[in-house]
């Protein structure tokens, strides 16, 4: 069979993989910022142990016949996929946590760990065993990682029957992939198998341990953080780095799912099943109510004049805002909203980079000199008048929107740069600032080895956002979502530490209520769509979700009403 990998034909024979083919086109390196990972093929990724066609006594699988499809469906045409992108990373995640669940299964058999969440560059990983998981331990999981990867175990794809796959798993007493498989719609599950140790991983993987060579362990109390390559050289693990506010706010999400009785999927699932999802929502709206109370508290006890809200898309900065100058005037004060929106300079102004491309949300689009004049201005309690930018016209108006604060009035000022520091200059009192930012930090799992990447719960509500206010189909907003994404990267998670408050806008109900929405527009995206691999993960993922009809249950100030509609912010 011919096949052009990259652009490059190569004749594949019965037998080899697609990485015995990219080996033999001399396509793999020993670095990670050029080894292809995986592949590409029609939209959908697949492991490059992936057979292309089979040897004549060859017990065919499942997946090569999806395979065979996709390289007919392509034309033969492979695209290698590396660590620079996304989904690498994601498959290169998946890997690494596979190596480090083979490593304790070896060492401690006994032990129970869970990978909770991501803190900036690092996974968060809880370990219960007895006696408590100590520095030498993580020294030696970190050695016999390295034994396994330097073994290069071939990870291979095994297909059992569904209820095969739950008696092992209960058997094993991996209780959390029982309770979650209970739910699973279709009559097979696919393992990775390595000696005794069974377990799956939601996505592709790399073809062998020995690609999993970047990444560090650092100890924590009673657990670790597993480090994963590094943004600025893909080659290096990265330096651990101690984010007191991220690690704060995590926590107290970890206390809110334990009060609720909720801290994965399938728990979420059985109170849909038996209608306690409606308490649910009661109590989490509860919780957000009286964090955003905390916060207004906060803030006029430090004597803040103007509130600064920054966030990543789709995290709720909108209803945060309007929650937060609520519980302002329950404390007596006048909160005025405004948006640095209106500070963008006149796109007939921008000019491209040294790439021919216009970067917009680049700190040089606010025109920083003009806000800070007017921030300035009002702090010292003149009359100002606010300019409004019109994204129709692309240029900012001045339409008589005058603003003068009294002794009781606060601004509130939300922006993609809000936590920049290059957004205020040394002119404006610091001490009068209250920095706060919002996100969606989702600590719902689907089970203990397969967090759920907050960056996908915000994806989802974009999705359903995007549809249902401005009538943008889901390729639109999914192909625009690496270009957001690298926006983010550059301009809000580097200042994420930096605030006085974090809120996290997560719901841990929000998915049961988001799949309603947004399954049947996912499952009407045809195959020849350039996105169709992310919208068949996607709908992968919603499989184990239950959905729930219980709109009537959300309050109008909640912060999923700003996706789902009937936000009362909006009216």
């Amino acid at each position: 069979m011919l096949i052009h990998i990259n652009g490059i034909p190569v004749e594949a024979n019965a037998g080899e993989s697609l990485l015995d083919l990219v080996k033999r086109l001399g396509l793999d390196t020993d670095s990670l910022k050029t080894r292809p990972i995986a592949a590409d093929i029609a939209g959908e990724i697949f492991t490059l142990n992936y057979i292309p066609v089979r040897e004549e006594n060859q017990t065919d699988a499942p997946t090569n016949f999806r395979m065979r499809k996709a390289i007919r469906k392509g034309g033969g045409e492979v695209k290698l996929i590396r660590y620079e992108e996304s989904r690498g990373r994601a498959i290169y995640e998946r890997t690494i946590i596979y190596v480090f669940f083979l490593a304790m299964r070896e060492l401690f058999p006994k032990a129970h760990a869970k990978v909770n969440y991501a803190i900036g560059p690092s996974l968060d990983i809880s370990v219960d065993m007895e006696p408590q998981f100590t520095p030498d331990d993580a020294e030696a999981v970190r050695a016999k990682m390295r034994e396994i990867v330097d073994a290069d175990y071939p990870l291979i794809r095994k297909r059992l029957d569904i209820d095969e796959a739950i008696q092992f798993f209960a058997r094993d007493g991996q209780d959390d992939k029982v309770r979650l498989l209970r739910w699973r719609q279709f009559t097979y599950f696919d393992v990775y198998v390595h000696g005794d140790y069974v377990d799956y991983f939601y996505g592709e993987m790399l073809p062998s341990t020995g690609y999993a060579k970047v990444f560090d362990l650092q100890y924590r109390n009673g657990g670790l953080f597993l480090l994963r390559p590094s943004t600025a050289d893909a080659d290096v693990a990265t330096r651990y780095v101690y984010m007191p506010n991220l690690s704060k706010v995590f926590a107290r999400s970890d206390e809110w799912a334990d009060l609720m009785h909720c801290r994965c999927v399938a728990d979420l699932n059985a109170m849909v099943e038996d209608g306690s999802v409606r308490e649910l929502i009661r109590v989490n709206e509860a919780l957000h109510e009286r964090r955003f109370a905390e916060i207004a508290t906060e803030i006029v006890n430090r004597g803040a004049r103007a509130v600064l809200i920054a966030g990543p898309s789709s995290s709720g900065k909108t209803t945060s805002a309007n929650r937060v100058a609520t519980q302002l005037r329950v404390l007596g004060r006048s909160p005025i909203l405004l948006s640095l929106d209106d500070y963008y300079i006149d796109r007939k102004y921008i000019r491209p980079d040294e790439n021919g491309e216009f970067d917009y949300e680049h700190i040089n689009m606010i025109d920083v000199e003009q806000f800070n004049v007017d921030l300035e201005a009002l702090l010292n309690g003149e009359r100002v008048e606010i300019p409004h930018f019109d994204f129709k016209t692309g240029s900012r108006q001045m339409i008589g929107h005058f603003v003068q604060l009294q002794e009781d009035s606060m601004l509130i000022i939300e922006g993609l740069h809000g936590l920049n520091p290059q957004l205020l200059t040394p002119r404006i009192d610091k001490k009068l600032i209250f920095k706060l930012y919002v996100s969606a930090l989702t600590t719902l799992n689907l089970d203990d080895h397969n967090r759920i990447p907050t960056t996908d719960v915000r994806l989802l509500r974009r999705m359903v956002r995007d549809y249902e206010t401005r009538g943008a189909t889901i390729e639109r907003t999914l192909g625009m979502w690496e270009s957001v994404k690298r926006g983010e990267q550059r301009w809000i998670f580097p200042y994420q530490e930096s605030a006085d408050e974090i809120m996290n806008t997560s719901l841990v109900y929000e998915l049961a209520v988001l799949k309603k929405h947004i399954y049947p527009l996912l499952k009407a995206v045809e195959s020849d769509s350039p996105c169709y691999d992310e919208v068949v993960n996607t709908i992968k993922f919603l499989n184990y979700i239950s959905d729930a009809a219980v709109e009537d249950e959300i309050p109008p100030t909640s912060i999923l009403r700003e996706f789902v509609g009937g936000n009362a912010f909006y009216r």
